[in-house]
């Protein structure tokens, strides 16, 4: 007997029944076969990350650990441009054409390499320029300004390896993107240790960059062994026919970015203005990092659902792309519910892991583990905006919800980490309103007529 047979032979026979139907379906087993390896990378990553948060937290203090936030917060919001909507852009097209056009394909990618080096450079340059307006002036911090420029190297890097794992993506490398994770774990760990012992707040950002340099490297060989393999050669020349996909596709990726990346950084820009703003901060970073935790599964979901459901348009299957989203759409809602409420239990033992000046703070952890349930259901909606070349409305939607962000927390900053992370539950709730009533009149209820 094979492993997976011995496996499912231990499970009860309801699930055995569930999982023979998934195996013998080739939508299905392509789920799950992409969900495993994309989950078994990210665990393991996961959990090294919530480990070096913890450690970072208690060396640094909480003030500190704020400090280091808001600088990622800050890269996360240049990233949006520097980024380009690349690693979306690759995965959506790569998926379609890889098999009907691979001399596309090819362009794609190298069209995507070449835009996310411009645009990383760029963006870099203009942290470095604008660090010391920043951190002075926005931030309230003026000794933010060399930290800040250090930071800017991961723009570009970021920018490189989105572009790289969103082709991976497209070609359903997710068992490759695994060990990619695994490996880029196991190097980010020790060395933001050994960063933040050495050199404080510095020596963590220098761990980042260094982090992502093996993550780049890592991808960079992973992307050529895939391309060889589904016999797909990258062009850098010729790429001028298809300029189009950055305006239909990336240009409005982009644009729905700056409703997340710019609009997160001026809320948390709004905190740390407060009164112990930093303090505050350094709290919120810590439960953040619990949603994000929450949060990945879905994203392991969201990873696979794209080049699925792209692939499934590009045949023209429609009645299975149908499926496949109602379903994807519950089971990502179901599953970040189950693990939200868990976690909202174990709140204050989580919280005072990170030092006893984050024990008081669980409702911080409670509001952003119920608003990870409405992110992950977005999410879902997202990628088949995504899959229908809908970025122009996915961008509008998404300006929806950054006017709702600002104004909620406007009104409710004051109550420090406890008001921004309530501010983010009521923005999420009103834009899955809008999201879910777009994509059910415009897609889902279109279908179903079909």
């Amino acid at each position: 007997m094979s492993a997976k047979e011995i496996a499912i032979s231990f499970v009860p026979s309801f699930v055995r029944k569930y999982a023979r139907r998934i195996e013998s379906s080739p939508t299905g087993h392509r789920l799950t076969r992409g969900a495993f390896w994309s989950l078994s990378g990210a665990v393991i990553s996961r959990i090294l990350a919530l480990a070096a948060s913890i450690l970072v937290a208690r060396m640094l203090g909480k003030e500190e650990f704020g400090k280091l936030g808001i600088i990622q917060s800050t890269v996360g919001m240049f990233q949006v441009f520097a980024g380009f909507g690349l690693g979306l852009t690759a995965t959506k097209y790569v998926a379609e054409f890889r098999l009907s056009d691979p001399a596309k394909t090819g362009r794609i990618i190298g069209l995507s390499a070449m835009v996310a080096a411009v645009t990383g450079v760029l963006m870099l340059l203009l942290l470095i320029l604008f660090a010391p307006w920043l951190s002075e002036h926005t931030l309230a911090a003026p000794d933010l300004a060399g930290p800040l420029r250090l930071s800017a190297l991961m723009l570009l890097l970021g920018a490189l390896n989105g572009a790289q794992t969103g082709a991976l993506a497209g070609f359903e490398e997710f068992r490759t993107i695994a060990r990619v994770n695994v490996l880029a774990g196991l190097a980010n760990f020790p060395l933001m240790v050994a960063g933040v012992y050495l050199a404080g707040l510095r020596g963590a950002i220098a761990a980042l960059v260094v982090s992502m340099g093996v993550n780049w490297v890592l991808n960079h060989f992973a992307l050529r062994f895939a391309m060889k393999r589904a016999g797909v050669s990258v062009s850098f020349s010729g790429n001028a026919g298809e300029l189009k996909v950055l305006w239909r596709f990336s240009t409005p990726a982009v644009l729905a970015g700056i409703m997340v990346g710019p609009v997160t950084w001026t809320c948390n820009a709004m905190l740390v203005n407060q009164a112990n703003g930093y303090a505050e901060m350094g709290v919120f970073n810590a439960a953040n990092q619990w949603r994000g935790a929450i949060l990945f599964l879905p994203g392991v979901v969201e990873a696979i659902i794209l080049p699925v459901l792209s692939n499934l348009r590009g045949e023209g299957d429609r009645l299975r792309y149908r499926k496949v989203l109602l379903y994807n759409i519950w089971f990502n809602g179901a599953l970040t519910l189950a693990v939200a409420v868990i976690i909202s239990l174990l709140a204050p033992f989580i919280m005072a892991s990170y030092g006893n000046g984050f024990r008081s703070n669980y409702l911080v952890l409670v509001l952003l583990s119920f608003s990870a349930v409405l992110t992950a259901t977005i999410g879902v909606i997202g990628q088949a905006i995504a899959s229908e070349d809908r970025m122009w409305w996915g961008m509008l939607l998404n300006l929806l919800w950054g006017c709702a962000m600002i104004c909620a927390t406007w009104l409710l900053v004051a109550y420090g980490a406890k008001g921004l992370a309530f501010a983010i539950l009521i923005s999420y709730t009103f834009h899955l309103l809008t999201v879910g009533a777009y994509t059910y009149f415009s897609l889902i209820r279109q279908e179903g007529r079909k």
